[in-house]
């Protein structure tokens, strides 16, 4: 099964970005999304962001993943 995580970006450099993602802060491919900026959230897949979320889409995630552990 394949899962993509929620994370918020903490900063931004030459097509990486590091990410924060329930207090785990890793750096992760962010070829794919165009003029990211620190403060967004995006979904994480296999070490690429993948795409821009909100803030709700994060919690609501967030609330999905805690139910299935």
């Amino acid at each position: 099964m394949c899962v993509g995580l929620p994370a918020k970006v903490v900063r931004v450099q030459e097509g990486t970005a590091v990410v924060d993602a329930t207090g785990a802060q890793r750096e992760v491919s962010a070829e794919l999304l165009d003029d990211l900026e620190p403060g967004e959230y995006v979904m994480v897949h296999a070490g690429v962001a993948i795409s821009r979320i909100t803030s709700d889409d994060e919690d609501e995630t967030d609330a999905l993943l805690e139910e299935l552990s």
